[in-house]
């Protein structure tokens, strides 16, 4: 069976009782055991006013994840390009190219990551609510970055400094047929939120490769999928570790951001009963069944990358599961080249 490189997203989940700072620790020490581990990218999220997440600035913590760890790539996953104008976003990624030439990776979305009322006070202004200008703003991202593509773009009239020796990578994120049908024409690597347990992988992965068109930094579509998966000892302590998540996943869908759950106080919750009938492409099992799941994945989507998510409450869990899941895959073949 074919396994491609295989990666990890972080969102700096805070768990009940914890704080926000306990969080981000524990995303750094994830991102050294991944390292260590031989996984291939860690992106960190980008999201705004929840109790739940502790990655809100992804520039400012992929800086300080990228000084403690070695080898492994750090991204975001994502930059919401409509929070932030493309010059402020070019100059952050070119201080960190910089810096750290050759490991960092733009990954970029449209999508608010937040609630509507928050996206005014980080955009400042009604006008500017509406996704209109993501494509534009976007070649302007990339012109900045050294992506030129066409005339009449921004790089044309300023530049982003300091300006960097090397190229971040830039994927375009998304959910959607929009931004698989962008990405395509772009000719960039698409990122499909398959993670987001809302559908649609396979449409959009079509949609994104029968658009593609190639392009300087890309010659063929290249698809990075994203998992929520859990591995564990066993089966039933995976599903055990799961719990929380599930429940976190029902919560938000109804607009509740309160810190993760533990274990316990989850399996106990009045709503898991009904948590557990939703359905999901979570994977979670002990190293054989998660790999099995991770194998129809990658049958099923072609997919070029893989990158994990493993929402859990303690980080025991959750390094436990990356470091099952890198004694179970081939990861000697994550970082490309090596």
């Amino acid at each position: 069976m074919r396994r491609p490189p295989l990666s990890v997203l972080d969102l700096a989940v805070v768990s009940a009782g914890g704080t926000t700072a306990g969080a981000l620790a524990a995303t750094t020490t994830l991102a050294q055991r991944a390292d260590a581990l031989g996984y291939f990218r860690f992106w960190v999220a980008e999201h705004h006013n929840m109790a739940l997440v502790a990655s809100t600035t992804p520039p400012v913590l992929m800086a300080h994840l990228a000084a403690r760890t070695t080898s492994i790539r750090i991204g975001s996953g994502g930059i919401m390009l409509p929070n932030h104008a493309p010059l402020v976003v070019a100059e952050h990624v070119a201080a960190l190219e910089a810096l750290h030439p050759g490991r960092i990776d733009l990954g970029v979305g449209r999508a608010p990551g937040t609630t509507q009322e928050t996206a005014l006070a980080l955009r400042r202004s009604p006008r500017l609510l509406g996704v209109e200008d993501f494509p534009r703003d976007l070649l302007d991202l990339m012109g900045l970055l050294g992506d030129v593509r066409g005339e009449g773009g921004l790089w044309e009239h300023v530049s982003a400094t300091p300006a960097a020796t090397s190229s971040p990578q830039i994927l375009l994120l998304g959910s959607s047929g929009f931004s698989a049908e962008l990405a395509g024409r772009l000719g960039l690597p698409f990122v499909f939120a398959h993670h987001f347990d809302q559908g649609g992988t396979l449409e959009a992965l079509d949609l994104y490769r029968a658009a593609f068109k190639p392009s300087a930094v890309l010659e063929e579509p290249h698809v990075l999928v994203t998992a929520n998966v859990i591995v564990a000892d066993t089966d039933d302590v995976a599903d055990r570790e799961a719990g929380p998540g599930r429940l976190m996943s029902r919560h938000i869908r109804s607009g509740r951001f309160a810190p993760l759950l533990s274990p316990d106080v989850a399996a106990a919750h009045p709503e898991m009963a009904v948590a557990r009938l939703a359905p999901t492409t979570r994977v979670v099992g002990a190293p054989d069944s998660a790999l099995a799941q991770l194998d129809d994945l990658i049958d099923a989507t072609a997919a070029d990358e893989l990158m994990v998510t493993t929402v859990a409450f303690s980080l025991d869990a959750r390094v436990r599961s990356l470091e099952l899941l890198a004694e179970a895959w081939p990861l000697d073949l994550s970082r490309p080249g090596t």
